[in-house]
């Protein structure tokens, strides 16, 4: 290994092995803490994406070459990233989620792959594109959560499955899209559609055999939820009992979404789990009257339980389609001067929250999007009725007119301000890097009924470019949590759909729409690299090191929720839920695809 390699590596390990309680699966905090390997899709527990691999940095990312490509066979939406472990570099596709064993020795020679048999009806109750966000390894084994929602656990050396068992029914439009996370002896994994009525759901299997140890629902009673009413707290009040009945009109609760499609995030010190929920069921919000708990909401669950120590809602009744999934990036900084262990999360309804992990207590608030306007923002008076609840703007409600009307002009779009594509984070900046989109939309809510296994939407959207950004529908912006502001903004032409990086070597890499891996100075945003995909990147970019030379990969191939339209193929302008118009214009830039590209630098080791 590379001299600078191995003593970053042989220090983080130190510190971890140090500093952590032998709490969490051990494999997995060993290889997180050897940063030549990635186990994971978040690259660490916390979710910072960030790698203290520092061969490649500032003064020589320039000058990255190609140094391998591997071809999926699939042309859909290529989401999430590889994992390396020992030496093999485990790669996934969307549907049919073929898994791959790649050899590093031999520029990729297949090891072995393992091809699922899941039926096509499968593709037709996934929303946004036939996507799959990844893998993780654990205790020699690498686990598939497929589209069908089969969990399998496959034997790392020779891909034979060691178990498998169904988490959801696509009968009922249940799907899942979300990598899983290994913690202690367990998987936790969620599950999708909501749009189709699904009720949300997160489980933990026993690593051992696939056996369920604890599952806990997003809506419905206590008991169903693993809440205690007393001692669950939100923004430090107990939540109290029925939260959840309580704020549904009659059993709309039972096919009221809430899925956890997302990102998962553990804290071993504290031994919670964190997640965020989806949007409610139906986007129609005339359908639904009430706060709809607990969709909309970060969750810290007791990873040995399930049972919830904390929640707090950020988007009650949601009108706007705004899930809450997106990732949560676990961080130690000082708050007004006090030490604080921190939750980011950058939402979908286009603010940046900052909270206290450990309690849930409302730290910050903060749009990290400039255009957003559905609300002037979040009350953060801890002695005001409304604590942590959003000042909706009623001229950007969705429902004040009733049905059948076309609301105008709301940012940012049902696509998010950010979707869920992960952000970075550097400790040596203390910046977050945030895929960020400026899109708006036209809202046109209409009455659904529910019919099992088939779309529960309930509202027509079309998109637009948000006003002031001069055509550009996309960013990739530096954030700071504590103060609540901007650091630098890289616009981009197209929304930034791909998961970010950030390195010791102080670069960030992304990657845009068009096919370009980018690489970007961290103090300043200065483009210092790009290389042309053969395909549009939707995927999450990653780096490892093998034998001694640091290498960075990204899968390329156009697709979610952003790049349906290609890779559907789809000619009606309101299909894709308003993304197929919305971003018509990719058809001059790229096209489908399905490929690994691997990048090193010419003349390391």
């Amino acid at each position: 290994m590379h001299p600078r390699l191995l003593a970053t590596a042989l220090a983080a390990a130190f510190v971890l092995a140090s500093a952590l309680p032998t709490r969490a699966n051990d494999d997995v905090l060993r290889r997180t803490a050897d940063p030549a390997q990635q186990v994971l899709q978040t690259v660490d527990y916390a979710n910072t994406r960030y790698s203290r691999l520092d061969q490649i940095d500032t003064g020589n990312v320039g000058r990255l070459k190609v140094a391998w490509t591997f071809s999926t066979g699939v042309l859909r939406g290529h989401e999430g990233a590889p994992l390396v472990v020992d030496g093999v570099m485990y790669v996934h596709t969307p549907f049919p989620n073929v898994v791959y064993a790649l050899d590093l020795d031999a520029d990729g020679r297949i090891l072995w792959k393992y091809e699922p048999k899941q039926t096509s009806d499968v593709a037709a109750i996934m929303c946004c594109d036939l996507v799959y966000r990844g893998l993780a390894y654990a205790d020699g084994m690498v686990f598939l959560h497929q589209n069908d929602t089969t969990l399998v656990a496959l034997d790392a050396r020779t891909g034979a499955v060691r178990w498998s068992v169904a988490n959801g029914d696509p009968r009922l439009g249940e799907s899942n899209t979300a990598t899983v996370m290994p913690v202690k002896d367990k998987v936790i994994v969620g599950i999708a559609g909501a749009e189709f009525g699904a009720r949300g759901h997160i489980s933990a299997y026993n690593i051992k055999d696939g056996s369920l140890a604890w599952r806990a629902w997003s809506t419905g009673p206590d008991s169903d939820l693993l809440v205690d009413p007393e001692k669950t707290t939100e923004l430090g009040r107990p939540i109290g009992k029925d939260s959840s009945l309580k704020s549904w009109e009659g059993d709309q609760w039972k096919i009221g979404g809430g899925a956890t499609w997302g990102w998962f995030a553990y804290d071993p010190t504290l031994n919670l789990v964190y997640y965020g929920t989806a949007n409610p069921a139906t986007w129609n919000p005339s359908q639904r009257p009430g706060d709809n708990k607990w969709s909309m909401t970060i969750f810290a669950r007791d990873a040995d339980t399930g049972m919830a120590r904390w929640v707090y809602q950020m988007t009650p009744h949601d009108q706007w389609d705004y899930d809450g999934v997106n990732e949560m990036i676990l961080t130690d900084q000082e708050i007004d001067g006090h030490p604080t262990p921190l939750l980011t999360h950058f939402d979908r309804n286009g603010f940046a929250y900052t909270l206290n992990r450990a309690t849930g207590e409302l730290l910050r608030a903060a749009p990290f999007e400039p255009t957003v306007n559905w609300a002037r923002g979040v009350d953060l008076d801890r002695a005001s009725p409304s604590y942590g609840r959003p000042l909706v703007d009623p001229a950007h409600s969705t429902e004040t007119e009733g049905e059948d009307v076309t609301y105008s002009g709301i940012c940012p779009a049902a696509l998010g301000a950010k979707n869920q594509q992960p952000a970075a984070y550097s400790p040596q900046t203390r910046l977050f890097y945030v895929p960020t989109t400026r899109m708006c939309m036209d809202y046109e809510p209409f009455h659904v009924d529910y019919v099992a296994g088939q779309p529960y939407v309930g509202a027509t959207l079309t998109m637009y470019p948000a006003p002031g950004s001069d055509g550009r529908t996309g960013a990739l912006t530096a954030w700071d949590a504590v103060a609540g502001r901007a650091a630098w903004t890289a616009p981009e032409r197209f929304s930034v759909w791909s998961g970010a990086l950030a390195t010791a070597g102080g670069v960030v890499f992304y990657g845009t729409l068009e096919g370009y891996l980018k690489a970007v100075d961290a103090r300043t945003g200065r483009e210092l690299f790009r290389f042309r995909t053969p395909s549009g990147i939707v995927g999450n970019v990653m780096t490892y090191a093998h034998r001694g030379r640091q290498y960075v990969a990204v899968l390329s191939g156009i697709g979610g929720w952003a790049g349906i339209g290609l890779a559907a193929g789809l000619t009606d302008p309101n299909a894709g839920s308003g993304a197929g118009q919305a971003y018509g214009a990719l058809t001059s830039y790229t096209n489908l695809g399905g490929q690994l590209t691997v990048f090193a630098l010419p003349d390391a080791p």
